[in-house]
């Protein structure tokens, strides 16, 4: 099977490497006819520079290649939102596209995709902070901002940096089975599928600073009275409006309701609680205005995909790994 990875200066190295690797790996256990032949193609030949200063040698450039090959990646990379892409290399990526069985992309490749209209009417993934960005600038492209990847018919993108890997073990799954995506995960030391989606990775809420005023002053309110039952009129009047306006400005500028609102800033408490403290899943709770433990943890399953159980052990390690133990005893 044919690969090309296409790359760029100032690309991200692990959206090429972690690819390489994966099918490395592969190829470790499948016979010569059978191997994945990848190629790294970019916008001409010789070096790349990676956006962590990292030299890659790139021994096709994208308007030498007569191949037609079987996947098409596009690799990301920091710069890579900002990049307008030369209409040579649009109609490129469109033929090979189009004439491949399956293509692409890793983290923010989706953009050079969208250029070419690869992804007009089509589901897809992204990095979680470029997510919004190839929305605005692509309102034909439905963005899923919270998948690892997503496979729309042939086309397959995945979220940022290491989630190429997973994308990639999906690649080799569908190709060769599960027991060798599993063998390949297994000496990556990766997990075969992640729990949970990139809103457990991504920050906390935060107001921008092109939000309407009230809304900073809604979130402050909600911070500083986090366990109290916070209604709509009470928000409303705290900020001093009418319900009416209340519901106006937040639909226009939080883009939620304004339960919705509540409920992802006692998220947020719960998390940091949860990263930073060894407080009972029960006195988390509390300390953030959910009814119970259980109504925190179906909370996180909907919004996170994770437990709070999960995340703790995830994303504060060892140190959480005590209370874990205390926290199945008290249940």
């Amino acid at each position: 099977m044919k690969v090309a990875i296409v790359l760029f200066d100032g690309v991200q190295a692990l959206d090429v490497a972690g690819p390489l690797d994966v099918f490395a790996e592969a190829n470790a256990s499948l016979a010569a006819h059978q191997c994945y032949e990848v190629s790294l193609v970019g916008f001409q030949r010789g070096t790349v520079t990676c956006s962590n200063g990292m030299q890659l040698a790139v021994p096709f450039a994208y308007d030498d290649v007569d191949t037609q090959y079987d996947l098409l990646l596009i690799a990301g990379g920091p710069r890579l939102p900002d990049f307008q892409p030369p209409a040579e290399f649009l109609a490129w990526l469109k033929r090979q596209a189009n004439g491949a069985s399956r293509f692409g992309s890793v983290c923010n490749g989706a953009f050079l995709l969208a250029h070419a209209g690869l992804l007009d009417n089509r589901e897809v993934t992204t990095h979680w902070e470029d997510a919004p960005r190839l929305a605005d600038a692509f309102p034909q492209v439905c963005v899923q901002s919270d998948r690892i990847f997503i496979r729309d018919g042939r086309l397959f993108t995945s979220a940022g940096v290491t989630a190429g890997i997973d994308l990639c073990l999906s690649l080799v799954t569908e190709d060769w089975g599960h027991e060798l995506a599993v063998r390949v995960a297994k000496r990556l030391v990766v997990y075969i599928q992640r729990e949970g989606g990139q809103s457990q990775y991504s920050p906390y809420i935060g107001v921008r600073k092109d939000d309407d005023p009230i809304i900073g002053k809604v979130h402050r309110y909600v911070v500083d009275h986090i366990t109290d039952v916070l209604s709509i009129e009470q928000l409303a009047s705290a900020v001093s409006v009418s319900r009416r306006t209340f519901s106006r400005l937040f639909a226009k500028y939080a883009k939620v309701t304004p339960s919705a609102f509540v409920e992802q800033v006692r998220v947020d408490t719960a998390r940091k609680l949860l990263e930073e403290s060894d407080a009972p899943l029960k006195t988390v709770a509390f300390n953030c205005g959910f009814h119970s433990a259980t109504h925190m943890r179906t909370t996180f399953a909907r919004r996170l995909n994770v437990t709070p159980k999960q995340y703790r052990l995830r994303f504060r390690g060892n140190a959480g790994e005590t209370q874990l133990a205390l926290d199945a005893l008290a249940e």
